[in-house]
């Protein structure tokens, strides 16, 4: 049976932050994957499929729902092996999905430790088995893609830090862009051939333009000057850890070939800044930096000038009655 016809990247409306994060992981997979947060209904699996057609022939494997560690890894027949004296490996999830995309939808609902040793694989690019004493591995290099609607669970700030970029979806798109959305899934759900023909030029170009980014990528330098301005924007977010720094310096490395150019310029690492930093920001840049309401000991707090938090008056009781204004009344900053 044949697969289903996908619809194109290239034919989606608006998007325009996550077709790129997702073309930049394309360029360099090393980058680490991405993370899309959004409401459902957002085309976020749409977008993903698209981007296994950027890599040419390799697969696009979905995680099912309710996945076990088995199905995720593979198993040993232990009998075989005892038998026979060699591993029998009957490959699970990671397995199918080498040399392809891996689409794990809604992540954020997955147990911790499956997330966990599911990035461990993304990141090594190598999937390990070991069952009493008997080992068995094989290579699981992906791009992974997951998903999840922040309303329903947020994932460990752990977990967050190790997918590569991260891209939110913006749920209320215009009026005009929601009627173009529609236009084009009608006219796709009416004759997939026909629609797919009508932007194979389109999405030819895109494929292009990702293969030939990737074939350019090794010619850029991961130089010092892109590596500074990196570090001092990192530290200036209060950013955990050093895979901010690493991941940004690549995805800006894929967005200087993604453009055609030579060198690492700093509008190539102002323009993933957000894909890195959004997931693991600690400081935002626009608000000012405010203190703990109060010292963890419970004392008043105090300023370098040992005045202490003097705008503040005693606790006062109140009626159940009507609330009575207080005049004069010293507000804390």
């Amino acid at each position: 049976m044949s697969e289903p016809v996908q619809f194109p990247l290239a034919a989606v409306v608006g998007a325009e932050d996550l077709k790129l994060a997702l073309c930049l992981t394309a360029i360099d997979p090393k980058i680490g994957g991405v993370l899309i947060e959004g409401p459902r209904g957002m085309a976020k699996s749409t977008l993903a499929r698209g981007l296994a057609d950027l890599l040419g022939e390799g697969p696009f494997v979905t995680l099912p729902l309710g996945a076990s560690e088995e199905r995720l890894v593979g198993t040993l027949d232990l009998d075989a092996a005892l038998g026979q004296g060699k591993a029998q490996f009957s490959p699970g999830v990671l397995a199918h999905a080498d040399g392809g995309v891996l689409y794990v939808d809604e992540v954020n609902l997955l147990p911790d430790t499956l997330v966990d040793l599911l990035l461990d694989v993304a990141a090594s690019g190598t999937n390990r088995i070991e069952r009493d004493g008997i080992s068995h591995r094989h290579s699981a290099r992906f791009v992974l893609i997951g998903t999840m609607n922040p309303e329903e669970g947020e994932l460990r700030p752990q977990l967050l830090d190790r997918f590569g970029l991260n891209v939110a979806l913006d749920g209320l798109p215009a009026p005009e862009a929601r009627q173009q959305i529609i236009r084009r899934r009608l006219a796709f759900d009416s004759d997939p051939q026909a629609f797919c023909e009508q932007w194979a030029s389109a999405q030819a170009q895109l494929r292009e333009r990702c293969q030939a980014a990737r074939q350019g990528l090794a010619a850029i330098a991961l130089d010092d000057q892109a590596l500074a301005w990196i570090t001092e924007r990192c530290f200036a977010a209060g950013v955990d850890g050093l895979r901010a720094d690493l991941v940004w310096l690549r995805a800006a490395r894929a967005h200087c070939a993604w453009r055609g150019g030579q060198a690492i310029e700093e509008g190539d690492v102002e323009a993933v800044a957000e894909f890195a930093l959004r997931h693991r920001r600690r400081t935002s840049p626009d608000a000012p930096a405010t203190s703990p309401p109060g010292a963890a000991d419970g004392r008043d707090r105090q300023d370098e000038g040992g005045q202490g938090d003097w705008g503040a008056l005693p606790a006062q009781p109140v009626s159940s009655g009507a609330r009575r204004e207080v005049p004069n009344w010293a507000k804390k900053p």
